[in-house]
């Protein structure tokens, strides 16, 4: 089946965060004809596999308690074993409400108020949010800016990660669209393992790599990664239906894992919810890998388009070509504004919301971060508005 990303679908008006709730990322200006690249959800149609998974179940006529069935963990299992090469058993499986949410149970069930979390800023920013939040000391260290993108310092790492209970390692890496190498994450390993560190690992961006990659889980990598290590992920930022709330955690180690999902059943937060089994079933199929297959092109196309485009008209914009996801870092350092003034230089001069780089932390400063997850027509209106914008500046 061949699918149409070049749809464009008017979300206007339909209370979806993307499209109606940017005021918060554009220092109060009018949003009325902005050009929404921000949230991490795409504008393409989610995939008529999930419909059909979710109509089936609307046909039962009564929206009650649904059970985890059994081909659900193995959906699951088959995934990590053919996409990774990573053997799981169901009993390594909880679902859980949201990978943040995940990383707030986790915080719960396994640290104190007042430890030390360990994140490698610029990152996600819930990933300093939910610690901080919740009485943690959250523990900014660095990533090192290099070329063509950012890597580890483990000097500093080394030196971070002193007296930390935990750290939350996101691989591939947001909003920098690093993927992690096997021989960077077994140092991380050692360097946490020594220090008496748990990891918790979002890979919620693992199953878009482009150029041949092949994703690389945490846990994967040596036993002692698997013995100090939570996996945290979810199809619905591959298959763009992040409304449904269907993600899960992998634990291996048994001592771990009875401290981690005891205190997710304990709470009661693993009900889940009456669709999520059904479409996460629908996503980790052969359908599902045609379609990402197929999403996945359009995207590096959009993503060739936007660092052709870039480079020639906007040379203080650099673009950092994304190893994975549809999230692409702009470095506008060269454009020698405060991070207020880059904000509305997209906001009022190209009409485009982005991400603003700092709000991932110190090191996002001077730097943007765009979705390109959408049809062909919407990047060329927004690259055209950049270029004429920047040749205003």
């Amino acid at each position: 089946m061949q699918y149409n990303f070049d749809e464009v679908i008017d979300r206007k008006g339909t209370d979806t965060y993307k499209h109606d709730y940017m005021g918060g990322i554009c220092n109060g200006a009018d949003t009325s004809d902005l050009i929404p690249m921000w949230v991490a959800d795409m504008e393409f149609r989610t995939p008529q596999f999930v419909f059909d998974a979710i109509q089936k179940r609307l046909s039962q006529g009564i929206l009650g308690y649904t059970a985890k069935p059994a081909p659900y963990y193995k959906s699951i299992c088959e995934w990590n074993t053919s996409q990774y090469g990573m053997e799981v058993a169901p009993k390594m499986i909880n679902y859980i409400p949201g990978v943040v949410i995940g990383i707030y149970m986790a915080l719960m069930a396994l640290t104190e108020k007042g430890d030390k979390v360990l994140i490698q800023e610029p990152v996600y920013h819930p990933f300093r949010i939910v610690p901080t939040s919740n009485d943690r000391q959250v523990v900014m260290s660095p990533l090192k800016r290099t070329e063509p993108s950012f890597e580890m310092d483990f000097d500093v790492l080394e030196k971070d990660i002193q007296g930390c209970k935990m750290m939350i390692l996101c691989n591939p890496h947001n909003p920098g669209g690093v993927c992690w190498s096997k021989e960077t994450l077994q140092r991380v390993a050692e360097i946490c393992a020594k220090n008496n560190v748990v990891v918790v690992s979002d890979e919620i961006h693992c199953d878009m790599l482009f150029g041949g990659r092949k994703h690389i889980p945490f846990a994967s990598v040596s036993d002692t990664a698997r013995n100090i290590s939570i996996t945290l992920q979810a199809p619905t930022k591959t298959f763009n239906l992040p409304g449904v709330v269907a993600a899960h955690a992998i634990v291996f180690n048994d001592e771990l894992r009875d401290k981690y999902f005891g205190y997710i059943q304990g709470s009661d937060m693993d009900l889940g919810n009456v669709f999520a089994f059904d479409c996460v079933k629908a996503c980790y199929s052969e359908q599902g890998l045609e379609w990402k297959a197929q999403m996945l092109e359009y995207v590096d196309s959009n993503i060739d388009y936007l660092i052709d485009t870039l480079s020639k008209n906007c040379p203080k914009i650099k673009v950092i070509r994304p190893q994975a996801s549809f999230l692409v870092f702009l470095d506008c350092r060269d454009m020698e504004m405060k991070q207020t003034d880059l904000i509305d230089f997209f906001v009022q001069k190209a009409h485009i919301a982005m991400n603003p780089g700092d709000m991932f932390g110190p090191g996002g400063k001077g730097y943007m971060r765009m979705n390109v997850a959408c049809p062909k027509s919407m990047m060329e209106k927004a690259l055209n508005q950049i270029v004429e914008a920047y040749n205003e500046v």
